[in-house]
């Protein structure tokens, strides 16, 4: 199982979207503290749905509590100043991907204390990529590159859709332009 990490999110919108993401995902999601919102935040339920009972969020006081806990982990710092593009890392079952705030990234000192550092390529006038967009990215590259492990690419009400290319397309028109 892979590991998610947020140092000090800001953004209750996009935690709640990391949650939905790592209950679709089946992986675990460690969450260092402080954060300037409530849990219980109206914009982090909504964004995560009915998904958090799946979830089980594991706490840490501090950086240095969650390399306390978790003296083993390979982690993976993502950040603009990192070397070496996501794509071309090989990732390993259980490794943590850590992910600074959304306002000013990973301090130095923690970034420098990963086993890697990582980016994802962008516009170089670009300054950084929505967090919740960013763990998706990474997480999504480490679940391909083991074969979507215990994820399944059908829903379980999955029916094929019998209606043609030519129908849908007629049915998507009439509605684009309904109203010309």
């Amino acid at each position: 199982m892979f590991n998610v990490v947020l140092f000090e999110p800001e953004q209750p919108g996009n935690v709640g979207n990391i949650i939905r993401l790592c209950a679709n995902a089946g992986v675990q999601l460690h969450i260092i503290k402080p954060i300037p919102f409530a849990m219980d935040d109206k914009k982090l339920r909504r964004a995560g749905l009915d998904y958090h009972e799946y979830v089980h969020i594991k706490w840490y006081d501090s950086y240095a509590d969650f390399k306390e806990q978790n003296p083993q982990a390979r982690v993976f710092s993502l950040t603009t100043k990192g070397s070496e593009p996501y794509h071309q890392v090989e990732f390993a079952p259980n490794d943590f991907f850590l992910f600074g705030p959304e306002s000013r990234g990973l301090p130095d000192e923690v970034r420098n204390d990963t086993y890697g550092r990582i980016r994802i390529p962008m516009a170089a006038y670009a300054r950084s990529i929505n967090l919740a967009n960013s763990v998706s990215i990474c997480l999504y590259e480490a679940l391909r590159q083991q074969d979507f492990p215990n994820l399944t690419a059908q829903s379980p009400d999955f029916a094929p859709v019998k209606t043609s290319l030519l129908k849908r397309l007629a049915l998507a028109t009439k509605i684009v332009f309904k109203g010309n």
